[in-house]
């Protein structure tokens, strides 16, 4: 029979060479076509008396198989669609595990197997590349298993970073191989691991060179001819011990319960359905243990908080890093030269992703000491990465040699971007636009690193408002993942495609926002950390405070987050604001805070010494003592679950506000920008996600709830509450 995923070459030893290789893919995965061919290559090898043995492999460069298509996933349903019953969904979901299964057995029973009564025909896995998610799970089903020997490669099960559970047979291969605690940190945690870690832990049995993985894994075939696995042999124990009458067990299970617990605060049931996995399947035969396994998994699939984390953290972040939002019909710019203007943190860091995305850079500052300090930023994350083996000596000084630090404006002639990251001052950015358009070509994108002053204003000091754009990193540019790309009134095509596909070539993830004060993030993190504020003000406990949003899902407090921002950065936006808006402007209610805070006490945030935590060195920050004595804290205190639900729509609300104006343009958007610009807890899939998933009529009358007893700010946006009435969704309406 012929295949399109699978190119078959039977040798005349008997042994058959199995390539997988999707057409027209640049990563092998496991999609419909693949799985439906893959179960009938293996009826027919285990049938076939002329077939003594196989080895998988793979056809792709870019690695062995990367797990399952999660664009097929992402719908939430697994079966016939939405009349599947739970039976069909059982069915459809446990299939490759099936598939696996009859490949281990060779068709025969687990008792025959034990017995001795019958053995499979032997196959082994030739890896030669990364192997993720089922793409491992495959190679756990293969008696012997033979990878490449190059670091890199990446192996592993990250299916709980989209909510999910290794759903093919890994939650129970795993921890037979390499025992409950190293199978628990792989499922749980989802890093990969390298390939002689793997074989360290028992996951794998020999890496060779790579020119020699096909022939070691034949040679092994050949010399093994009646194989079965180790759990289907007489006397099988897990390694490190198993089951639940094991001491050793017992203990790793209290524990691991535990800290999985106190890391993921209970806001992820894949991690609780893991340990049961590993649990309950050490104590049954194989056969039960993957039914085990899928009856886990179909529950995370049919879940909204699996749908809304596949479709956030995989669908739609690929979608907007391949250039969803660029216009089609501008040409692939052809970006090799980007001029740095300033260099100070941020423009240090975009130098830095920019050379590290192969890019030459032009870095300059009005004094030379000031560009090759900007540089210096580079070397020490380079050197960092020397030290710890994640960068060559070659590589790391091949990316400082595209690093031109400079004060020559007419070195700035033959780049083919700008990107402006001056200090935050329209008449120091106009000065900085004006010698720049000077010498720069006529037909050269200008980018503005801003994070709050509207691009068209910015746009009004230059010659081509149409090749003139906002690019907003986040801080540190080399951490953060996200990219605000702000078209101005005038910006053309071509800017924001050119934008666009920088953005791609520094492997950040975009989203594009309307041209306004604060654009997306800035519109909803100053009312999210004022709210924080005020809460101190009435007396509710700061530890409460940051304690509540930990547990909620965010990566800190929002008290931390502030001093990280610095207090003296919102004393600033809040009196230029101020000004700016005169008897127009509206109080935030913080207003006492951060003028005490800022100008009484001096505490400016973590990089001036303190804010509302201390910083002593040498020793771990903690919430400044001192605090209460001016802000003194309430004899009567809020809840834990009251305080989460307030923190929680001080960003859901802000975030509403910026959907219903049009500030981002589609719910994706404002999901991709809320988890990767301030951390959103990702769980959720973001807020727009979260007000679906709670439902619209449930988000506006809390938020009309919080209002009466916080005020205004809490008011849900008009647009919402109409389609509360209507009953729509807003993944709906985007779809629609």
């Amino acid at each position: 029979m012929s295949y399109k995923t699978l190119n078959i070459e039977v040798d005349g030893d008997g042994i058959a060479l199995v390539t997988i290789d999707l057409p027209g893919k640049s990563m092998n995965v496991w999609d419909a076509d693949l799985m439906e061919e893959f179960a009938k290559w293996v009826d027919e090898f285990v049938a076939d008396d002329n077939v003594k043995g196989a080895v998988i492999t793979s056809g792709k460069a870019s690695g062995f198989l990367a797990g399952a298509d999660l664009n097929m996933l992402g719908s939430g349903s697994v079966g016939k669609g939405g009349k599947a019953t739970k039976e069909d969904q059982f069915n459809s979901a446990f299939a490759l595990n099936s598939v696996l299964r009859k490949l281990e057995t060779g068709g025969h029973t687990a008792k025959a197997l034990t017995k001795g009564e019958a053995a499979a025909k032997p196959v082994a896995a030739a890896v030669n590349g990364l192997a993720l998610g089922g793409g491992l799970e495959l190679v756990l089903a293969c008696h012997h298993r033979v990878v490449a020997d190059n670091p890199k490669i990446q192996l592993g099960v990250p299916e709980v970073q989209v909510g999910l559970l290794p759903g093919a047979g890994g939650t129970q291969r795993l921890p037979r191989l390499a025992g409950l605690q190293n199978a628990a940190m792989l499922a749980t945690q989802g890093k990969p691991i390298d390939p002689n870690t793997a074989k360290g832990q028992g996951i794998i049995q020999e890496v060779v060179p790579a020119d020699q993985v096909v022939a070691k894994a034949k040679e092994w075939v050949k010399a093994n001819p009646k194989v079965a696995q180790p759990w289907d042999k007489k006397g099988f124990k897990f390694p490190g011990g198993g089951g639940a009458m094991d001491p050793r067990a017992a203990q790793f299970f209290m524990a691991a319960n535990a800290m999985a617990q106190r890391e993921t605060n209970h806001n992820y049931p894949a991690v609780r359905y893991i340990l049961s996995c590993l649990y309950e399947g050490s104590i049954v035969p194989m056969d039960t243990a993957i039914r085990i396994e899928t009856k886990y998994f179909v529950k995370l699939l049919s879940s909204p908080q699996s749908r809304n984390m596949i479709r956030t953290l995989f669908i739609n972040k690929q979608a907007a890093e391949k250039g969803e939002q660029r216009p089609k019909d501008v040409p692939p710019s052809a970006l090799k030269k980007v001029g740095v203007l300033g260099a100070g943190m941020m423009g240090a860091g975009i130098a830095y992703v920019t050379a590290k995305g192969g890019m030459d850079v032009v870095l300059l500052d009005r004094d030379l000491e000031y560009a090759k300090k900007g540089k210096g930023y580079s070397e020490k994350i380079v050197e960092k990465g020397i030290s710890r083996g994640k960068v060559t000596k070659d590589k790391g000084e091949a990316l400082l040699a595209r690093i031109t630090p400079t004060t020559d404006y007419n070195d700035l002639k033959d780049v083919d971007l700008i990107i402006e990251a001056v200090f935050e001052d329209p008449e120091v950015k106009a000065d900085v636009i004006k010698k720049t358009e000077a010498v720069i070509g006529k037909d050269i994108v200008f980018a503005s690193n801003t994070s709050t002053l509207p691009i068209s204003g910015l746009a009004k000091n230059s010659e081509r408002p149409d090749q003139f754009i906002g690019i907003h990193f986040f801080s540190p540019v080399d951490k953060m993942p996200l990219v605000e790309i702000i078209p101005g009134d005038k910006s053309g095509d071509r800017s924001l495609a050119t934008a666009l596909d920088y953005v791609r070539m520094i492997k950040k993830t975009p989203i594009v926002v309307k041209d306004t004060r604060g654009f997306y993030t800035n519109r909803v993190v100053p009312p999210y950390l004022g709210e924080a504020m005020i809460m101190v003000q009435e007396g509710i406990k700061p530890a409460l405070i940051e304690n509540a949003a930990k547990t909620l899902g965010m990566p800190v407090g929002p008290l931390a987050l502030t001093d990280e921002t610095s207090l003296s950065l919102g004393h600033m936006l809040m009196t230029s604001t101020k000004k700016e808006l005169g008897k127009d402007y509206k109080p935030s209610g913080n207003e006492e805070l951060l003028e005490k805070m800022v100008v009484g006490l001096g505490r400016h945030g973590r990089k001036s010494g303190g804010g509302f935590y201390e910083y002593p060195e040498g020793g771990k920050k903690h919430l400044w003592q001192g605090l209460s004595e001016h802000f003194p804290v309430a004899d009567e205190q809020p809840s834990l679950e009251e305080t989460k639900e307030r923190l929680l729509y001080a960003q859901l609300i802000p975030a509403a506000q910026c959907y219903a104006e049009g500030i981002v343009f589609d719910p994706q958007s404002a999901d991709l920008g809320a988890i990767f610009g301030w951390g959103f807890a990702p769980w959720t899939g973001g807020p727009m996600s979260h007000i679906d998933t709670i439902g619209l009529e449930n988000f506006v009358r809390k938020a009309e709830s919080l209002a009466q007893k916080y005020g205004a700010r809490f008011s849900p946006p008009e647009k919402f509450r109409e389609m509360a009435k209507s009953g729509e969704t807003l993944y709906g309406r985007k779809a629609a």
